[in-house]
């Protein structure tokens, strides 16, 4: 089985071109800096940078939505090949290549405790007990679908 997870911050503006004929295809390029989980040198933080490429819609979502700094996370799969350059000599690649795309962070989440989200009520937000469950407010026990 082929399969990548990854989660991300964009190293720069998605790289988007078109195929050429009649059914044009949109196809976008980006690298993700990928933190490691582990350093061995116990120095600062070290990541990957791994290439990824989206095809049709996905890499038209890629253009439209992603920016330079954003945290993503993609699920796709590991893609090799190789090309022989203008010097003549054979370059190999590795891509990833774009299953799914979505966002990991809300757009505001540097600013807002709250993942971002900042509609829908006026009420404040229900705090979370010492036991580890949620205190509910009083009166919105007849918005709750489990009565």
């Amino acid at each position: 089985m082929n399969k990548v997870i990854l989660m991300g911050r964009l190293t720069r503006d998605p790289e988007i071109r078109y195929s050429q004929g009649e059914n044009a295809t949109a196809v976008a390029r980006y690298t993700l800096a990928v933190d490691r989980r582990f350093n061995r040198n116990g120095d600062e933080n070290t990541a990957d940078f791994i290439g990824c490429v989206a095809f049709g819609k996905a890499a038209e979502f890629a253009e439209k939505y992603f920016r330079k700094g954003i945290k993503i996370a993609i699920t796709g799969r590991i893609q090799t090949g190789s090309y022989t350059n203008k010097d003549g000599v054979k370059v190999y690649t590795t891509d990833v290549v774009v299953e799914d795309q979505e966002f990991a962070e809300s757009k505001n989440s540097g600013m807002a405790g709250d993942g971002g989200f900042s509609g829908g009520s006026s009420r404040p937000a229900p705090a979370a007990a010492g036991d580890g469950f949620m205190n509910i407010p009083d009166g919105i026990d007849e918005e709750l679908p489990f009565n």
